[in-house]
């Protein structure tokens, strides 16, 4: 019975080590600091989980100052932010649920703009959608480009 008991903890602390990430160079570890690094690892997690909590009640208004860019309120049901980079484009969207159309046509004037969509992503936070739009403005592209997508942009702010 000692036996099996022993095999039986040898396979659970086996797979917890198959969770922990590990580094490819490292050594074999003994049982005691491999279950070190699994607390370590849970440890980080739980404070990674509890900082994700916290943004995202941020962004929900939930607290936090709203300064330039910093925080954003669900009063408006759409807000935009263009965030230039020499010919990058960062575009972020907040939308409702209801507002889905306004991705679409983001993209839409991006394209119209001459800037090519390099990335585009989306995120969902119970009734609010996060939508980062990555984009390179191209050689076509006028110098007053980012001037005038920033504008018919926020037209949809409104």
């Amino acid at each position: 019975m000692e036996k099996d008991r022993r095999n039986h903890m040898k396979n659970l602390c086996s797979q917890l080590n198959s969770l922990v990430p590990q580094d490819p160079s490292s050594y074999p570890r003994a049982v005691p600091d491999q279950i070190g690094d699994a607390t370590n690892y849970i440890r980080q997690l739980q404070e990674n989980v509890e900082n994700l909590r916290q943004t995202r009640d941020e962004l929900q208004g939930g607290g936090g100052s709203s300064g330039s860019g910093g925080g954003y309120s669900t009063n408006s049901p759409v807000q935009i932010e263009v965030n230039e980079n020499g010919s990058a484009l960062e575009v972020t969207l907040v939308t409702g649920l209801e507002c889905q159309f306004v991705f679409t046509e983001a993209i839409r004037i991006l394209h119209e703009e001459n800037a090519e969509v390099v990335n585009a992503s989306y995120s969902v936070a119970e009734n609010i959608v996060f939508h980062t739009i990555h984009a390179q403005l191209g050689e076509a592209a006028s110098s007053n480009a980012v001037a005038r997508i920033t504008q018919r942009l926020k037209n949809f702010e409104l």
